[in-house]
Formats: C-alpha cells, sequence, structure tokens
C-alpha cells in the first residue's frame, strides 16, 4: 500500500503543540497506510477519515519502519468511536512526525471479524497491536497476537482481560470511584450511598465503591441497582432514599442517567447529599443544565488538553471526535517513544511498556500495572451551570 506521504502544513496550529513539553518526549516517528479493507468515507454525520484515498495494492517491503496495527470498527454500529480513534491516531502521527513506524488502520467490523483483522495485520508485518476497542475483540486475537508474540494495547475498560501480553488503556470505574471517595473523605464525607447499573460495569463499579470506602474509613449506608429503565432507576432512588442517612450517593452511570437521577435524588430526605460520579461523566458537556447536578463531583482523566486535540481533530476532519479519540492519540505517541528503541525488524520490546516512570499523553500521566491495565492520573471536577471546574488536579507524573 502506498504510504501517505508527510505534510508540513498538517503539523501546524496545535495549540501549545499538545504543551510542547508533551510532544518533546515523543522524538521518533511514523507513517500511517490504510488497510486495504478500511472504506474510504465513513457512513453519512461520522467524523471524516483522511483525505488521502487508500491504495488497494499489498504493503510494499519496508526495511527501514516497524508496523503497527491499528485495530479498531470502522464499519457497523460503532464505526463512529472507531473512525475518530484512527483519526487521531493520524494526528499523533503528524504532530511527532519521523520516520521509524508505520501504522495501518485494520476494520474489526469487517467480514470475519477482529479475527481477520488481526490475522491480516500479522501477514502484512505488524509487530505491535493497538485495540481492539471492545472487549469480545481483545478476547478473540489475545491468543492470536500472544502466538505471534505481538503485544496487544487495548481500547476497552475490562480489567478482566489485561495481562499475559495484553494491556488496556481504557478508562475503568475503580480508579475514578477510589479517588472521588478519597477527595469526599477529605472534604468530611462520611455516610456514601450508591446506584449502580446492572452488567459488567455496575457489578465493577459497586465492588469498587464498597472497597473505596473502606480504604477511605467512611461508611456505606446502602447500594442499590437498576436496569437503566425509567421505573427500575425510580425504584432504586426510592429505596435508597428510604434507607436514609447518607452525606453523598455515587451514580456510577453515564451522565445522561445522572440527568434522569439528579431530580429524584433533591426530593425528600438526604436531598442535601452531595452526588458523585465516575469517569463515564467526562464524555458530556452540558451536566450543569440539570441544577439537581451543579456542585457534583466526579473523577476523570483532565480535559485541557484534550480539548486542544478537539480543535485540531475539527479543524481537520469537520467533526468533533468522540472522547475516546484521546486513546488512539495516545497509543501512538507512546508507541513512537518506545519505538526509538525498537531495531527494525525485531519484536517490539515489550518490557519497555511496565516502565514505573509512566507515560504523558493526552489524558495525562498513565503507567501499566503489572497486571497490564493503564494507572491514571485523575483529576476531581465539579458540575457548574457553565461545565466544570477542576477541584483537585491530576498529578503530573507517579513521582508527585
Amino acid at each position: 500500500m502506498a504510504e501517505q506521504p508527510y505534510s508540513p502544513q498538517a503539523r501546524r496550529a496545535f495549540p501549545a503543540r499538545i504543551a510542547m513539553a508533551l510532544l518533546a518526549l515523543f522524538v521518533a516517528g511514523c507513517q500511517i497506510v490504510p488497510s486495504s479493507r478500511v472504506p474510504d468515507r465513513p457512513p453519512p454525520q461520522r467524523p471524516q477519515p483522511t483525505p488521502e484515498e487508500p491504495d488497494v495494492s499489498p504493503l510494499p517491503r519496508d526495511e527501514t519502519r516497524n508496523r503497527v496495527a491499528v485495530l479498531v470498527p470502522m464499519t457497523g454500529p460503532n464505526a463512529g468511536v472507531g473512525m475518530s480513534i484512527a483519526n487521531a491516531a493520524n494526528l499523533a502521527l503528524l504532530d511527532t512526525g519521523g520516520e521509524k513506524i508505520r501504522i495501518t488502520v485494520y476494520d474489526t467490523a469487517r467480514s470475519g471479524g477482529a479475527v481477520a483483522a488481526a490475522n491480516e495485520a500479522l501477514a502484512q508485518g505488524n509487530r505491535l497491536f493497538l485495540g481492539p476497542l471492545l472487549s469480545e475483540d481483545v478476547q478473540a486475537i489475545a491468543p492470536i497476537a500472544r502466538r505471534a508474540r505481538v503485544p496487544l494495547i487495548s481500547f476497552s475498560n475490562d480489567a478482566s482481560i489485561a495481562g499475559n501480553g495484553v494491556y488496556m488503556m481504557g478508562f475503568t470505574p475503580d480508579q475514578s470511584v477510589a479517588r472521588v471517595v478519597s477527595f469526599a473523605r477529605s472534604k468530611g464525607v462520611q455516610r456514601f450511598a450508591a446506584l449502580v447499573p446492572d452488567g459488567v460495569y455496575g457489578r465493577r463499579a459497586s465492588q469498587a465503591m464498597i472497597e473505596a470506602v473502606e480504604d477511605a474509613g467512611g461508611r456505606l449506608i446502602g447500594m442499590q441497582r437498576f436496569d437503566r429503565s425509567p421505573n427500575s432507576l425510580r425504584t432504586a432512588i426510592t429505596r435508597l432514599k428510604a434507607q436514609g442517612g447518607y452525606d453523598a450517593v455515587l451514580i456510577a452511570d453515564g451522565g445522561r442517567i445522572a440527568v434522569s437521577a439528579a431530580p429524584l435524588l433533591r426530593a425528600g430526605p438526604s436531598s442535601s447529599a452531595r452526588i458523585l460520579g465516575t469517569e463515564l461523566w467526562s464524555t458530556e458537556t452540558d451536566l450543569g443544565r440539570t441544577a439537581g447536578l451543579r456542585g457534583s463531583w466526579y473523577a476523570s482523566v483532565p480535559d485541557t488538553m484534550f480539548n486542544q486535540l478537539r480543535t485540531r481533530y475539527r479543524a481537520r476532519y469537520g467533526a468533533n471526535p468522540y472522547r475516546l479519540a484521546s486513546l488512539g492519540y495516545d497509543a501512538v505517541l507512546l508507541a513512537v517513544r518506545v519505538g526509538r528503541d525498537w531495531p527494525v525488524g525485531r519484536n517490539f520490546p515489550e518490557r519497555a511498556l511496565r516502565d514505573d516512570a509512566g507515560f504523558t499523553g493526552v489524558d495525562g500521566a498513565f503507567r501499566f500495572r503489572s497486571d497490564g491495565v493503564a494507572e491514571r492520573s485523575l483529576a476531581v471536577h465539579e458540575v457548574t451551570p457553565g461545565g466544570t471546574t477542576i477541584l483537585s488536579p491530576a498529578p503530573r507524573s507517579f513521582t508527585d
């Protein structure tokens, strides 16, 4: 496949070049090549791909660069998220420059799914996988990657699939819950309650809440589950209020559920309790329109650099990226940094991923724990009428 030519114009106008100091950490470079099965134009109303048309010819032999595969859905119901991640990966490539790594995007929603995409990526010489997005896709291709000794850096948030060559960059509820509960305790909150949805995320959030409250020296007064239907949410809140006596209540779900729950929580006993949220709230920008959510706290990665990335992305692609686009950007920055010491034609130096000092990206400082899960430096945000404000900044590194 033909390489996309490097364009000097494409490197300009990234505000502060993502703080300049960040980009200085990544001195090696890349080229990006679309997979032959990636469509040259996404469905309507989704972020547009790079303007260069894909070349359907096989990838040429390359003696000077290592190949890295980006495995994301480029078609189907998750194409919008996948396209955002792929486009952000391209922006990281342009912002770092250099010629040591070539990146190719493979569609995990194609015929044959993630397995077919992974096998094609291996056949074309890729020695590092960035992605997939979905947990089930990671589970499907992890054995393939292990047999080929190719590390896999997933965009999933399913911590259960990490380890043994699989690394997970996605945002997890356990770290977010622990951060916001600890902060609340430091502000005098003693008695906690929680609303958690059914399903895998809810189970993880509920366990995280139990552990976080215990570790912080607080008391868990009550916890109610719901199935995300209006009636179930209303019933869960009624039962929780009947238990009463809590100073703060965690809504362990996305911002839209929080918008529905807040007015119900503000009526009756414990109406003045502080509402807490998880990292899922970071995808919403208008939570402050709901009066009952103003003054709520949640923990997530800082948004300052992502807002810069969004501006750069919008200027190039004419659309706003999904919040998860930052994972694609940071994964490429990571590959570039490690890639500068990666001999061409050799296996990816996986040991470098386990650097205790960690890495820095759009989403702040992160490092991979021994179980393969990304440990992140989180900020505590407060919902305001005009958006959010940071109450407790994220540490810049793991030595702060």
